[in-house]
């Protein structure tokens, strides 16, 4: 399995609302992203020192990963969080305009300024 689905690690619902606390423990950066419907990225990257998980606050994403011959996609919508690991190559393409919360086991701007990214 490529994409691993996973679950936050609580959820609270009132009259307010929601909280959700997604992880506590784990990462070293956490990303805010906000793309447009219709908008690639990814582009079948990489990384080689981190994991990452994926939180969907708002909106719909279909991954695609792939490690050596293997290939999976998924689609994910508000709430659903998912895992790719180390190595596995992915591409997002946005269903609707989204927000998503990106989790990383390791920085990926190092301190000596190169990028844990790859395309190779």
């Amino acid at each position: 399995m490529l994409i691993r689905t996973a679950e936050p690690d609580f959820a609270f619902n009132d009259e307010r609302g929601t909280l959700t606390q997604i992880v506590s423990d784990g990462y070293k950066q956490v990303n805010c992203v906000f793309t447009k419907k219709g908008m690639v990225r990814g582009n079948m990257h990489y990384h080689l020192d981190t994991d990452e998980a994926f939180f969907v606050a708002q909106g719909r994403v279909k991954v695609t990963a792939c490690l050596g011959d293997e290939r999976e996609e998924k689609t994910f919508g508000r709430g659903d969080m998912f895992i790719i690991t180390r190595g596995v190559r992915h591409t997002f393409e946005y269903l609707e305009d989204t927000y998503l919360v990106a989790l990383y086991t390791e920085k990926v701007e190092k301190d000596d300024g190169t990028k844990d990214i790859h395309t190779d």
